[in-house]
């Protein structure tokens, strides 16, 4: 039985550091007039409701994108990702928070495509509706992403930004997450691929970075962003990670500048700290 639900943890501190690293390479795919797909293997709704409802309980975008609101001084990069957050919250008040198929469809060209994926039955009725303005544009299914993904690689354009960031409230997610991109890379070698994972002390979780730098791609880029300490109990996550396969060549710089700024405002506690870490990107 599915039960995650995205929704209580939107515009979150996660929430921040995956979104604006998936702004960072769809600009980047957006410097080549050809067209690309986005591909999403793990949607969730495509949007989601600050005032009301699920997010409302804790309220983790009070410590997440909130925190980015109203500040001043942004790095250039950060100031872009909260422009675009700023889209979709027009009378100016932080009421919205996309997820990141209509985050991806508002960076897209028209000559780009998204393939979406959810498997909870709530949320991919939330999704279709979010998506059904698309038009073409966007083909979204209720399935299994990591089954999913296969059929749709290598794609058409040959140029694809692919993002997998499953719940892991089950740990074979973790053993899936390298398996599905086992396969991705036999099939398409020179996509780009996005793998969010949170920071937590079970092992399946602090080993999984070691085991994707193993894989065969041309390069790969680490970046975490722990905003506190781990607890005493082990409970819980302290932070959460985004590893890149194939990333373009700026992206090590841009994160350069952005992460220490982002733990500075996004931290909890004095434990705070950021990993950056790159090999041949």
């Amino acid at each position: 039985m599915l039960s995650y639900r995205h929704a209580f943890h939107a515009g979150n501190h996660a929430d921040v550091l995956k979104h604006f690293v998936l702004a960072e390479l769809l600009a980047y795919l957006n410097q080549k007039d050809k067209p690309y797909w986005y591909i999403d293997t793990h949607a969730g709704a495509g949007m989601y409701a600050l005032t009301e409802g699920y997010a409302t309980r804790n309220a983790e975008f009070e410590t997440g994108i909130a925190r980015l609101w109203d500040s001043a001084g942004l790095p250039a990069p950060l100031a872009r990702y909260r422009t675009l957050i700023g889209a979709f919250n027009p009378a100016g008040r932080l009421a919205f928070y996309p997820g990141s198929p209509l985050l991806a469809q508002r960076m897209l060209r028209p000559d780009d495509r998204l393939r979406l994926f959810e498997l909870h039955t709530t949320d991919a009725a939330l999704l279709a509706d979010n998506v059904a303005t698309m038009g073409r544009q966007a083909q979204w299914q209720q399935a299994d992403g990591f089954a999913g993904l296969k059929a749709l690689l290598p794609p058409p354009t040959r140029r694809a930004v692919v993002l997998i960031d499953p719940p892991y409230e089950d740990k074979r997610d973790y053993a899936r997450v390298t398996q599905a991109l086992t396969e991705a890379l036999k099939r398409f070698a020179t996509g780009v691929y996005a793998v969010w994972y949170p920071c937590l002390t079970r092992e399946e979780a602090t080993a999984l970075p070691d085991r994707l730098k193993k894989l065969p791609a041309k390069g790969w880029l680490r970046a975490e962003l722990h905003v506190g300490a781990p607890a005493a109990d082990g409970f819980g996550m302290h932070g959460s990670g985004m590893f890149v396969l194939n990333p373009p060549y700026t992206l090590a710089a841009t994160l350069e500048e952005v992460l220490p700024w982002l733990t500075t405002q996004l931290q909890r506690d004095a434990g705070a700290r950021y990993v950056l870490e790159h090999q041949g990107a």
